[in-house]
């Protein structure tokens, strides 16, 4: 009995101590000598994207289908209901959540999700959806749901959607369509795979767009040649950058240009999985080359360009999750007069031995973490401990 005493006693104790850890602080070591604290605020099952209201409440997707309403706190408030039916499989399930810039007056919201089709469940496409979301004292739901883009053609396999989404200052709906795996479709203009896609927010395409007039898919697209771009934001002065998954190392920070092809796969700074050799960038000038690259590989998944003051000294730098580098890549970025050229470079990278998949930033300057898996933590930095 005195043996059996001891072991629950130790049970108890080994999960008191994992309970301390959880609702305390990690620590994140930077790679500059620094130290950024993360506060523990909730965990989620495979969280995949946050965005945040302007009445500092908050929304999480899981990837499995379940959209989460926050409080200011970070705590869970309400599961939100009328969602699509998600089928999550791979990579695929419940993606990008973002918030419309007018919200207080409209309810808009934004979201991604993988569609499978109804007669082959092995084929399948990311959806982006418009929807009202209402809240109340006992709970929230979506209304008026649209879908307003497809991804086209549906592909066999459970990887490389994309669907991260960002709306321009003049009001534009930006998506990243990855290239399912498939390579090829990145160049193909036929097929709206591995490219960026601008269009308005109903859906129909601004006729400024780089190759309107060619076909509904062509009119979409406003970058081509990607791999799987899974992070996107604007700087302060309007650029657009996104980062993407490269294939065996090479991932890349891309500043967005009006009809630019970025070569995917006929160019990267890595090889494919089978060890077949990709030409680098520096061969083949014609293409945009990345503004920065990693190599080893960092596996970047979400992405905000930083525009509050809590953090002065990074006001305007770049922040990437890493899932295989478990890391959050600080990034910052110059201008070159002559010729005026855009240059970014990783900073700093803080490591706590977690996989970043999703950052935001509130109104108020704060940032937020969401970390990969099964029981994804969300972190609120601080710079003191």
């Amino acid at each position: 009995m005195a043996l059996f005493t001891r072991f629950l006693i130790a049970q108890l104790l080994l999960a008191m101590s994992a309970v301390t850890v959880a609702q305390g602080k990690v620590t994140m070591q930077g790679s500059d000598g620094t130290a950024l604290y993360g506060e523990f605020l909730e965990t989620f099952s495979t969280p995949w994207a946050m965005a945040l209201l302007p009445d500092g409440q908050g929304l999480v997707t899981e990837k499995t289908g379940t959209l989460w309403l926050i409080d200011q706190s970070g705590k869970k408030r309400f599961t939100v209901s009328n969602l699509p039916k998600i089928n999550a499989q791979g990579q695929g399930g419940l993606g990008d959540i973002i918030v419309h810039p007018d919200f207080m007056n409209n309810g808009l919201v934004f979201l991604s999700y993988v569609e499978r089709n109804a007669q082959n469940t092995k084929l399948s496409g990311a959806v982006v959806e418009r929807a009202k979301l209402t809240i109340t004292a006992s709970g929230a739901a979506l209304s008026e749901r649209n879908i307003i883009w497809r991804q086209s053609p549906k592909m066999t396999g459970n990887g490389h959607y994309g669907h991260r989404l960002a709306i321009s200052a003049e009001g534009y709906l930006f998506i990243t369509s990855g290239d399912r795996q498939k390579f090829t479709p990145a160049q193909d203009m036929a097929m709206n795979l591995g490219k960026i896609i601008r269009i308005n927010q109903d859906g129909s395409t601004p006729n400024d767009n780089p190759f309107y007039g060619d076909g509904e898919i062509s009119g979409q697209i406003w970058t081509i040649g990607h791999r799987n771009p899974l992070g996107i934001d604007f700087d302060a002065k309007g650029n657009l950058w996104a980062h993407e998954m490269g294939p065996r190392h090479g991932d890349e920070l891309n500043l967005i240009e009006r009809g630019e092809n970025y070569g995917y796969p006929l160019v990267s700074q890595g090889a494919h999985y089978s060890g077949a050799d990709i030409p680098n960038h520096e061969s083949k000038p014609s293409f945009a080359a990345p503004t920065a690259y990693w190599v080893p590989a960092i596996s970047p998944a979400g992405f905000i360009i930083y525009r509050g003051t809590k953090f002065r000294d990074w006001t305007g730098d770049g922040f990437v999750g890493g899932l295989s580098s478990k890391a959050l890549v600080r990034v910052s970025f110059s201008e070159h007069e002559k010729p005026p050229i855009l240059r970014a470079q990783e900073a700093a990278r803080y490591e706590w031995g977690s996989r970043v998949r999703e950052i935001e930033q509130s109104e108020a300057g704060d940032i937020f973490i969401l970390e990969d898996g099964d029981n994804g933590r969300l972190l609120k930095l601080s710079a003191q401990p």
